[in-house]
């Protein structure tokens, strides 16, 4: 509430907020990109063609004239003045149009994009990770951050060429789009990495969901037949529970993405080891074979590649509702323990019983539903007295 004897302030018009704004936009650019747009501007403005280096030069004059006469009048002087005043003084103003509002909103979307692949850059990263994380504290919601980097990237580019280097990043980016929620964020915030902000998303949603994209992208890339193994890495972190400020929860993804890279790396030579479940007998074995002696020392297998690794690992399913409606048996529900891309783990009560091969919908997380058939390979007894029945999807 103004006092007494205050003066009162002139309130900014919509061309001085306009360019206020501009300023604040301009100022988060490359300098080739500003000079490219100032080049336009002072085109429109004053009919004079300028490289984009006097461009920025004759801007960086602008800003400098505002600052002094603020300081010599002792209030705000508005930009418009400065502009005015700067391109007066070299005989060059012709035209008073200081900015359409369409160039504006247009200058606004590219300081936030990605030229290359559309999606927002890593100035507005850093911006939506604390707009973010500030909403997940004040409503007590997880919030999962995830770093995806572009395997193989640089062996495109040596062996195909640079353009088809691009089209593989534009297509990890049209993969994000179509995979994603209408709530997620994806960013390229690097040359080969990219970054997703997942609201009300835990550790195992998260995973499973870039899993799903990893999936997808070399399904899409499969028709390209680069010769080169490309696929995307990534390390999810989650708030709270791995930390409560953006710098350290993007540390823990980022660490969890270079260990995951180490552990493809280090398992492409070697096969993988087969896990039992813990704690659990079989419910019936069949004897075996007696093994008949070798009549030569045979090599070993080859060890299965990267990829190949990956696609056979289990994703574990506890702590979701992950369910299955087995559709033969009376719509009877069953718990996913876990997921691969060659079958599932369910788990049933002692006494249940499913047929050799049987219909079901699977309900996971972050995917549709999903019906499928699959084949019992093994049942297996825990301690609690319940059935791990794991089943092999059928083609």
């Amino acid at each position: 509430m103004p006092l007494p004897g205050d003066v009162p302030q002139p309130q900014p018009s919509a061309e001085d907020s306009f360019l206020d704004l501009l300023v604040e936009t301009l100022a988060a650019l490359d300098e080739s990109v500003r000079g490219q747009f100032l080049r336009q501007y002072f085109r429109t403005i004053a009919h004079i063609d300028l490289t984009e280096a006097q461009s920025n030069e004759n801007w960086e004059k602008i800003l400098g004239r505002h600052r002094e006469l603020g300081v010599s009048l002792g209030k705000k002087v508005s930009l418009k003045t400065a502009i005015i005043d700067v391109l007066t003084s070299a005989n060059v103003l012709r035209v008073p149009i200081i900015i359409e509002y369409d160039e504006l909103k247009k200058l606004q979307v590219n300081a936030a994009t990605d030229a290359l692949t559309g999606l927002h850059n890593r100035r507005f990263f850093d911006e939506a990770c604390e707009k973010e994380l500030n909403r997940a504290k004040r409503y007590s919601h997880t919030l999962a951050f995830v770093l995806l980097d572009l395997h193989k990237l640089k062996d495109v580019n040596d062996q195909r060429g640079h353009l088809e280097g691009d089209t593989i990043l534009q297509l990890a980016a049209a993969t994000l789009r179509k995979t994603l929620r209408a709530s997620d964020t994806a960013f390229r915030i690097g040359g080969d990495e990219f970054a997703l902000l997942l609201p009300q998303t835990d550790s195992d949603q998260a995973t499973t969901l870039c899993r799903r994209i990893r999936s997808q992208y070399e399904t899409e890339l499969r028709p390209l037949q680069l010769g080169v193994a490309v696929t995307l890495d990534f390390g999810v972190s989650v708030y709270p529970q791995d930390g409560d400020q953006q710098r350290g929860l993007i540390a823990v993804a980022d660490e969890r993405l270079y260990a995951l890279k180490h552990a493809g790396r280090a398992s492409s030579s070697r096969a993988a080891p087969i896990e039992m479940p813990a704690r659990e007998t079989p419910v019936a074995a069949a004897p075996k074979p007696a093994a008949a002696p070798a009549a030569e020392t045979t090599p070993p297998p080859a060890p299965p590649r990267t990829s190949e690794l990956r696609k056979w690992e289990r994703v574990s399913l506890s702590g979701t509702k992950a369910h299955a409606v087995l559709t033969d048996i009376g719509q009877k529900n069953a718990r996913v323990l876990d997921l691969s891309y060659g079958g599932v783990a369910l788990l049933l009560n002692e006494g249940e019983d499913v047929p050799e091969q049987f219909n079901a919908v699977l309900n996971v997380p972050i995917l549709p539903p999903v019906r499928v058939i699959l084949r019992r390979a093994y049942a297996l007894r825990s301690d609690s007295g319940r059935i791990r029945v794991g089943c092999s999807f059928v083609s």
